[in-house]
């Protein structure tokens, strides 16, 4: 079994993951490893083509791509050791790591600090417990965005979005530019959730519709998605009886929030919070296990990076 020993172990290489490596560095560790499960460094930055990324770090406007690519060049120059498809399957009580790669088969590397960089995932449909069929069409926006903007394939002719975070408005335009009919953007909130300006640029430069204090309550299709039923909804969220209609649509994307990582957390003892459902940390951002932290923006508060 290959073995590693390092100051810092970083799990996780999106731009959380490299921004704590590239900090540990200049905080004075000589041995800082990134363990990622995918085949480069980024993360989701690189299905983020759209720019607006960089103009607080860079003073530059940059894609996603870009701004990912900046960080890793400097990690590269930082001579900061890194492990692609690396998978990591356990962090115990002690701080060690085991991994596994198609290359070196099982490792263990003995880190004097870990970080937690291991992101989020997307809330599904089974998530929202919404009521209807089970067709073809139904996708979190994350994967929407990927088969469009990394595999060159437009998923569906007539969108609905259920949510107006960043994601769900940045997809609405990115339908709209590839020449769909998004139908409408639904969201809970009396309230857009994403930017300003990403709700000015995405929604009302496209003449998309947006509707507040609604939802999807209704799925109906058989082989693929034909409609969706919205309603509005009350103070509590709940649906409004009476307030019902029709949306034909093919394609329905979700864009209703992020779910930590937490299976490595918890692996390893570490305590959450009920609250943001992350690690629970203290001011330095240190978990209830010794020397293992987290990244902000990744476990401990779930942050619209798109």
């Amino acid at each position: 079994m290959k073995q590693y020993d390092v100051d810092v172990a970083i799990i996780g290489g999106g731009p959380a993951g490299l921004a704590a490596a590239l900090a540990a560095v200049e905080e004075g560790a000589a041995k800082v490893l990134i363990i990622e499960r995918n085949e480069e460094l980024g993360g989701i930055l690189q299905q983020c083509i759209h720019p607006g990324f960089g103009l607080q770090r860079f003073r530059a406007e940059l894609t996603g791509p870009e701004y990912a690519q900046r960080f890793i060049d400097m990690v590269s120059q930082a001579d900061i050791d890194v492990l692609l498809e690396t998978m990591v399957l356990e962090i115990t009580r002690e701080r060690q790591i085991f991994a596994v790669n198609s290359r070196d088969g099982v490792l263990s590397i003995r880190p004097g600090a870990v970080v937690l960089a291991m992101g989020c995932r997307e809330r599904t449909r089974g998530a929202l417990k919404i009521s209807g069929d089970r067709p073809a069409g139904v996708y979190t926006a994350g994967a929407a965005q990927r088969y469009v903007n990394i595999d060159g394939y437009v998923p569906g002719k007539k969108v609905v979005i259920l949510g107006s975070g960043d994601i769900g408005l940045i997809m609405a335009r990115r339908f709209a530019l590839e020449g769909a009919s998004v139908e409408a953007v639904v969201e809970a909130l009396p309230y857009p959730a994403g930017l300003p300006r990403n709700v000015i640029q995405c929604l009302e430069d496209f003449d998309i519709p947006l509707h507040l204090q609604s939802t999807v309550v209704g799925i109906h299709g058989d082989s693929r998605l034909e409609a969706v039923t919205i309603a509005g909804v009350d103070e509590n969220w709940l649906p409004i009886k009476g307030t019902e209609h029709r949306i034909n649509c093919d394609t329905l994307l979700l864009s209703v929030g992020l779910i930590p990582e937490n299976e490595l957390s918890t692996q390893a003892g570490v305590v959450l919070d009920p609250n943001t459902s992350g690690p629970k940390v203290n001011e330095y951002l240190m978990t209830s296990q010794f020397l293992i932290a987290i990244e902000p923006g990744n476990n401990f508060v779930i942050a619209d990076c798109w």
